[in-house]
């Protein structure tokens, strides 16, 4: 029912009606990312704002269109190739290719603390793991997210009984939301699965941070939800909680929002049931 692709890690989503899928997921996703002066990668658990900066790609990759509340907006004319500057995600470092000082400059008046731009360098042989393996470009991990309506509805259900507000698809930042399957989390169960000509196969659950309670409209931390409910019902038996899960994409191609999801393989009920312990907590309540 969607696809959204984030070209700028850690920044607003691009929703996109069809696309050609590549081994790294939807076209540009997490293409570019913002990093402070010593390259270390900025998120919104430490740089909420970056929820306000809604970028646009243009002219086929050539250009950049970066868009913030109260602020001009810039055209950066991409470049894709460059000499490389060493990044470091999660503390692994790659190379990557400056974006130049015009769009330095706009972040960190954006963000308020000293921010350069970079994308991923020509080359870029990246391989995250999981049961089926892949690639992606800066993303946490796997190339695609998927979340279904179901599992969030669930979510919102259980936020209502502790009282508190309904949240948005949008803060959970899935690439790949699905409508239809009446059992919330059937992702998790999913092996591979067929979606236009796009073909892909399970990786991990997706376990959740602290983004998940920034506000992606205001850009602000908004309190312990959704992290306080979800530990009650969604415990991992790894650590953490989980919600969504991620996919390696294991044939490129066409991909549309009213696309028929045909699971081609369901994995063991011991998949599905990641959280079991939590969600019989949450049955007795």
């Amino acid at each position: 029912s969607a696809l959204i692709s984030y070209p700028v890690k850690g920044c607003a989503g691009s929703p996109v009606s069809r696309a050609v899928s590549t081994p790294a997921g939807l076209p540009h996703d997490r293409a570019f990312m913002v990093v402070d002066a010593e390259g270390v990668f900025r998120s919104q658990r430490g740089s909420p704002r970056l929820a306000l900066i809604r970028p646009g790609v243009e002219d086929d990759g050539a250009h950049l269109l970066l868009q913030a509340p109260g602020t001009a907006p810039a055209r950066i004319q991409v470049r894709a190739e460059g000499p490389r500057t060493g990044v470091t995600m999660h503390g692994r470092t790659f190379d990557a290719v400056d974006q130049g000082e015009e769009a330095a400059r706009w972040l960190t008046a954006v963000l308020g603390e000293p921010s350069r731009l970079v994308r991923v360098a020509p080359g870029h042989d990246r391989v995250v793991d999981g049961h089926f393996t892949g690639t992606s470009a800066f993303a946490d991990s796997s190339s695609a997210l998927v979340l279904s309506l179901s599992s969030l509805d669930l979510l919102n259900a259980q936020l209502a009984e502790a009282g508190a507000p309904a949240l948005p698809m949008d803060r959970f930042r899935p690439n790949i939301v699905v409508s239809g399957w009446p059992e919330p989390h059937t992702e998790d169960g999913v092996l591979t699965m067929r979606i236009g000509g796009t073909g892909l196969g399970f990786s991990k659950p997706c376990k959740r941070c602290a983004v998940t309670t920034v506000d992606q409209e205001t850009g602000e931390k908004a309190g312990p939800e959704p992290l306080r409910t979800l530990a009650s019902y969604r415990r991992w038996a790894e650590g953490g909680v989980v919600f969504g899960a991620k996919f390696a994409v294991l044939e490129p191609g066409p991909i549309a929002v009213g696309d028929e999801v045909e699971v081609d393989e369901w994995a063991g009920p011991e998949r599905a049931l990641v959280a079991l312990a939590g969600e019989e907590a949450a049955a007795r309540r």
